[in-house]
């Protein structure tokens, strides 16, 4: 599981008018091997000289991977602690006076360790472009950056968090592409077909794969060649060692698109790969989220449930929910739980999901959580205590200011009783503010000022 923080912000809360229980970021950070890196710094890891290609590539995606995990775990807490730190002074501009002498603003405690440690990893995705031999046929991953316009692709097969089946279908992909007589699709407008290739996995032996392929020019006739071609190869031909459960196509002229945008295609096998987490059964759709380590996911939701303090009469917010696999699994300690996703086919597995594990305290609502949080909030009025989650955090859900409309913490007729308004109100307030645009962060600041006064 990627890095992230876990921390209790209590003395924030008090200031900021939100009460004295904690606030928790749901990030817990399970201590494996992988840094999600920024936009920009993608590949920019640091190399040892004489580095092989595969060691340049963990470097750049694992970059812990050379240190002992119990000095990982600590590189992980001491970077945590120079974000709480950044936080504290980010708050002290805005005049929040967070930090003793000598403290962090917040209590961080020890990182939660990962109780699998390499190969954890239930999904992957595989690049393509030129490798170290300059073929334009390579799958794998990315040393370099394109902003420094020297991407290499480089095969994952030293990768140590990326299981062995994800590579062995990565090989099968590439091979497949290199018989095929049509180009791969490195930049857009220069032409090529094949594109990046996901792999998912489960416990249960499940593997689904997911081509993208860009259409160019190609007709529909030539378009239904390449898929049969496609499907033959792994359904009866060279890549049928790989036994996938599922193989989707999707055909796409963008960076990223929806299923809404450019459905999955699927050629052959089930439609939907199946997991289990905390006693549950999970449905995985294409595009759906799931958390990418199943074994740190059930650690993390278990702190969660333990330090959320969410008991009976606690209505659980799950804000980009995904499968549901946060707030299905809290569900039984709580009245109620409301999820929001932006991906559709993750509402519907959400709410497959619940069915089959029959709980009846859910429901799921489709669309971007900026969006529809409004909406929910603006209308409650039980007095019930809520505890909203966000895993990872996003910047993307904008600061408070899309919850409230800029209005004051009363005008917006948000009950003052809410003890725990976890990454909605708190943590994008501060977040957000680091990393939204300049007229985001005064209309922020505004409503923060205004909901100080009321407070």
């Amino acid at each position: 599981m990627s890095g992230g923080l876990w921390c209790v912000l209590s003395p924030v809360c008090r200031r900021l008018g939100l009460g004295t229980q904690p606030v928790l970021p749901s990030s817990l950070l399970t201590g494996s091997t992988t840094v999600k890196w920024r936009k920009g710094n993608a590949g920019e890891g640091c190399s040892l000289p004489g580095s092989s290609w595969g060691e340049r590539l963990a470097d750049a995606v694992t970059p812990l991977w050379r240190l002992p995990y119990q000095e990982q775990l600590q590189v992980k807490y001491e970077n945590q602690r120079k974000v709480l730190q950044t936080l504290a002074s980010r708050l002290q501009e805005l005049g929040v006076d967070v930090q003793k002498p000598g403290e962090l603003c917040c209590p961080l405690r020890p990182v939660v360790p990962s109780p699998v440690i390499n190969g954890y990893r239930n999904k992957s995705t595989f690049s393509v472009n030129r490798g170290p031999d300059g073929n334009p046929k390579t799958v794998g991953l990315y040393v370099g950056t394109g902003r420094a316009r020297n991407i290499v692709c480089v095969r994952a097969d030293h990768v140590k968090n990326i299981p062995s089946n994800h590579k062995h279908v990565a090989q099968c992909y590439e091979e497949f592409i290199r018989r095929s007589p049509l180009d791969s699709c490195i930049l857009f407008h220069e032409g090529g077909h094949w594109r990046e290739l996901v792999v998912r996995t489960t416990s249960h032996g499940h593997t689904m794969a997911i081509v993208t392929f860009h259409p160019q020019q190609l007709g529909q006739e030539a378009l239904a060649t390449q898929k049969a071609l496609l499907k033959e190869f792994f359904a009866s031909g060279p890549g049928a060692g790989c036994a996938l459960t599922s193989l989707y196509f999707q055909e796409s002229t963008m960076t990223r698109c929806s299923h809404e945008q450019s459905p999955f295609q699927l050629l052959y096998g089930e439609p939907h790969i199946f997991e289990d987490l905390l006693d549950l059964k999970f449905r995985i759709s294409p595009d759906a989220f799931f958390q990418v380590n199943t074994s740190g996911a059930e650690t993390l939701y278990r702190a969660v449930g333990e330090l959320s303090q969410a008991d009976g009469d606690t209505v659980l917010l799950d804000v980009c929910c995904g499968t549901g696999t946060i707030g299905l699994s809290l569900a039984r300690h709580v009245s109620k739980v409301i999820g929001i996703e932006i991906v559709e086919k993750a509402i519907e597995d959400a709410r497959w999901n619940a069915a089959f594990n029959g709980i009846s305290n859910c429901e799921f609502h489709s669309g971007k959580a900026e969006a529809v949080l409004p909406q929910l909030l603006s209308s409650w009025e039980d007095t019930q205590p809520l505890v909203a989650v966000v895993n990872p955090s996003r910047a993307g859900i904008r600061c408070a200011v899309p919850l409230t409309q800029g209005r004051s913490w009363s005008e917006s007729h948000l009950p003052l009783c809410w003890p725990y308004l976890l990454t909605c109100f708190l943590i994008l307030f501060i977040v957000s503010w680091c990393c939204c645009s300049p007229a985001d962060k005064e209309a922020g600041m505004q409503a923060q000022r205004a909901w100080k006064a009321t407070s």
